[in-house]
Parts: structure tokens; C-alpha cells; sequence
């Protein structure tokens, strides 16, 4: 393919701009068609699917989905009503997405732009590439690279006409027992669009909050209590199972779509951290599949029960929250992220998560378990891209992005770092 002088690489938000989750950005060169990258869903306080600007299918030459959490992927299917688009994935996100999307249609209340046969095209559709593997979408070249974030999760790297970017989706520069750490070392590339979730905050070292963690699960149930952990159903939850059943020797129960996540995972050794570990924890724990587990659970004294929804907006977390929260001697342990205005950050702000349910007496405590990298691991990564010139912060808050924004001017030295808003292109000569 001749090279096109002159023309301008476009870069346009249309999700995720000043805004956490909703993931979707698009990239041009010149009057072509545009690559997805991402095309996630968020939710509104009322649980209602916020989608991303819109494209019109003609004018996309393909995808490529990072991850297989909702707000990556949770929009993609409604590509596929009128046309057949190539989606890059790799194994594990094309297995995950399938049991995700699912799920989301199965259960959303809410009128939803595409059916489970758009959801099969996409699969359908897909391109399965491993990581640091390259294959072509149109005229964009498009290579995979482990971004440490959940099982199976992808930076995606993409070359079109000469010019280079790296989108790093959701990242994590530091091992868990779950994934490896994401690989950026010696990338190439003029332009780095980064999430910047925790652009203002300095994680607290994995180990020390591991053993703070497991000290006060033994303290709770060494004192007859139970401990509730509400748990994304998809990373987090596998994370904790494993270091429970390698720290803690007392009873453990999972429950909810956990136990579907697991046997996908099991499926693809390859991109697991410690393969062992995940398959030990699946098989001595106890998976929760009767109403009456559920009861004996929360009549029992000395349990632990890794429960969906992670921020508490549905699932049976909700159950045993609502049968265990009067009591001070059990805990309701959280691990995940808590957006605002959800169940979550209201127990921890207010102490009321949920309208009926008073104010909670069990002891409530949060742990910074993140798969997403802090301040220091995203400005690692921009050090360590190769011929950086230009930064596009996406997946944050306004207010932290700009602070992360005026980190990466001082501390890289570059001047050309936008945080642009949904809807914003911008342009790269």
C-alpha cells in the first residue's frame, strides 16, 4: 500500500471521554474508514445502559475489543445488525465476552439496540489473535499486547500508513495471582491514548494489602462472624478466591455468575499467572447452585462468601448483605472499584446501601485490590513508549485526568496531552 502524504490521524472519543468506563475510541487517516477500539457501555444511577456516540457501520472497518469487562465491549454487538465487521480479541475475550453479553442481555430491564444473533455475528466475526501476534483490519495492522488487567486483556497497538499508536484499554503494571503484569517494554509509538482511572493516586503495595486483607478475614471469622465480599464477577473475584485458598484455611463459598467465569477461565491455561492455584481454589471451594446453600450460609458462623455484584447493584450479594448487615460481629468486605451513586459507595459513604436495608452494623471496610495501574505505572508506561509525541487521556474522571494531564506535561516533558471530552476528535498532523 502507496503512502498517503500529507494526511492528518484522527483520533476521536466517542465514550470514555472525562468519564470512567464507556470505553470507545475511533482512529482515522485521512477520509478513511475509521478502527473501533472498544465499544463499552456504562449505566446511569438508574441502571439504565448509557451507549456511545454513534457510528454508522459503513464508515467502520473493523474492532478491536481490549478486554471483555461491559465497558469495553458491552456496545459492540449493535455494529452487527447491517454489516459483518472483523473483531480482534484474543481467545479468552471472545469466550468472556460471550458469557458477559449474555448475562447483559439475559438480565438488562432495559430496551436494548441489538438481539443475542447480532451478539453471535460479532463473535462470529471475530479474529482470535494472541498477544504480540499481528493481523490486519483494512488498511490498520493490529498486534495485541498483554495489559495485565484481567485474563485474556489486551493494549492494543496499530499501525496505519506509517504512523503508530498504542491504546492501552485498561492496564495494570504490576503481577496479581491472577494475571501477569501488562508487557509495554520498547513499544513504539507517536501517539499513546491512556486510561487514567487512578491518575492522582499512588496504589498501596499488593502484598501489604493482601496480608491486611486475610488479618482481618481470620479477625471476623475467628470471632464467629461472616464475612460477605462482594466481588466483580469477572478478575476480582478469581483474585481473592485464589489468595483466600492460599492464606486462609476456614470455609469459603462462591456464588452468583462466578462459577461460569471460572470454567471459561480454566479453559485458557496460557493466560493465567498461577494456573494452579485458580484450579485448586474452584475445586475446594464451594460453589453456591441452591436457595438452601444460601440459607445455611448466612446461619452459619466462621463463613466466607465471595459474592457478584462487585458494587453491590444486583446479584446475590444483595442477598446475603440484606441477612447479615445487622449484625456487628459480621463484615462486609469490599474489593472493587465503587463508582458513584451505586450501593457500594453508598455503604462505605453513608452506611445505607440500600433502601431496604437500614444502616449497617457489620463492620465495613474497603481494600484497594485494583487492576487498574496508579499514577506511577501510567507515567512508567509513557516513559518507556518510543518516539512519544502526542498523549490522549481517556477512561477518568474530569478532575483526576486533569491532574494526571499536568503530571504527564511536567514529569515527560510533553506538551501535546489532551483529555478530550465524548464526541472530541483529535487531530494529528
Amino acid at each position: 500500500m502507496s503512502e498517503r502524504i500529507g494526511e492528518v490521524l484522527k483520533v476521536k472519543v466517542l465514550g470514555g471521554g472525562r468519564e470512567v468506563g464507556r470505553a470507545a475510541v475511533a482512529l482515522r487517516y485521512g477520509e478513511g474508514r475509521f478502527l473501533l477500539l472498544d465499544y463499552g457501555v456504562n449505566f446511569n444511577e438508574n441502571d439504565e445502559p448509557q451507549f456511545p456516540e454513534h457510528l454508522k457501520p459503513s464508515e467502520v472497518a473493523g474492532l478491536a475489543i481490549s478486554h471483555a469487562h461491559l465497558d469495553h465491549v458491552g456496545s459492540a454487538p449493535m455494529l452487527y445488525s447491517s454489516v459483518k465487521l472483523p473483531a480482534v480479541m484474543t481467545p479468552m475475550t471472545k469466550a468472556l465476552s460471550e458469557v458477559m453479553l449474555k448475562d447483559f442481555i439475559k438480565i438488562s430491564g432495559y430496551y436494548l439496540p441489538f438481539e443475542e444473533l447480532d451478539m453471535l455475528s460479532m463473535l462470529d466475526n471475530s479474529i482470535e489473535a494472541s498477544y504480540n501476534v499481528e493481523c490486519c483490519v483494512g488498511e490498520f495492522t493490529v498486534k495485541l499486547l498483554n495489559a495485565g488487567h484481567i485474563p485474556g486483556s489486551a493494549m492494543i497497538h496499530v499501525e496505519v500508513n506509517g504512523r503508530k499508536i498504542l491504546y492501552t484499554g485498561d492496564v495494570n503494571t504490576i503481577d496479581t495471582r491472577l494475571v501477569s503484569k501488562a508487557n509495554y517494554e520498547g513499544v513504539e509509538a507517536e501517539v499513546l491514548v491512556i486510561e487514567g482511572t487512578y491518575g492522582n493516586v499512588k496504589h498501596p503495595p499488593r502484598e501489604v494489602v493482601e496480608k491486611e486483607f486475610i488479618d482481618s478475614v481470620k479477625e471476623v471469622t475467628d470471632s464467629g462472624g461472616n464475612v460477605l465480599i462482594p466481588a466483580f464477577s469477572l478478575g476480582r473475584s478469581q483474585e481473592i478466591l485464589g489468595l483466600l485458598y492460599e492464606r486462609f484455611g476456614g470455609d469459603v463459598f462462591y456464588d452468583g455468575m462466578i462459577r461460569q467465569i471460572y470454567d471459561v477461565l480454566v479453559s485458557y491455561p496460557e493466560f493465567i499467572n498461577k494456573y494452579d492455584v485458580l484450579v485448586k481454589s474452584m475445586k475446594e471451594f464451594k460453589a453456591v447452585t441452591k436457595p438452601s446453600q444460601r440459607r445455611r450460609i448466612v446461619q452459619s458462623e466462621g463463613s466466607v462468601v465471595v459474592a457478584s455484584a462487585g458494587m453491590l447493584k444486583g446479584g446475590p450479594a444483595q442477598y446475603y448483605l440484606k441477612r447479615l448487615s445487622d449484625n456487628p460481629k459480621n463484615a462486609v468486605f469490599l474489593v472493587s472499584y465503587q463508582a458513584p451513586k451505586t450501593p457500594g459507595r453508598a455503604l462505605l459513604e453513608e452506611g445505607t446501601p440500600l433502601e431496604d436495608v437500614g444502616r449497617v452494623r457489620a463492620r465495613v471496610q474497603w481494600f484497594d485490590f485494583s487492576s487498574h495501574a496508579g499514577v506511577d505505572g501510567l507515567l512508567e508506561i509513557a516513559k518507556n513508549v518510543k518516539g512519544l509525541g502526542h498523549v490522549i487521556i481517556v477512561h477518568t474522571n474530569e478532575d483526576v485526568g486533569l491532574e494526571f494531564k499536568r503530571r504527564i506535561e511536567e514529569i515527560i516533558g510533553l506538551d501535546s496531552v489532551s483529555l478530550p471530552s465524548n464526541g472530541e476528535e483529535v487531530l494529528i498532523p
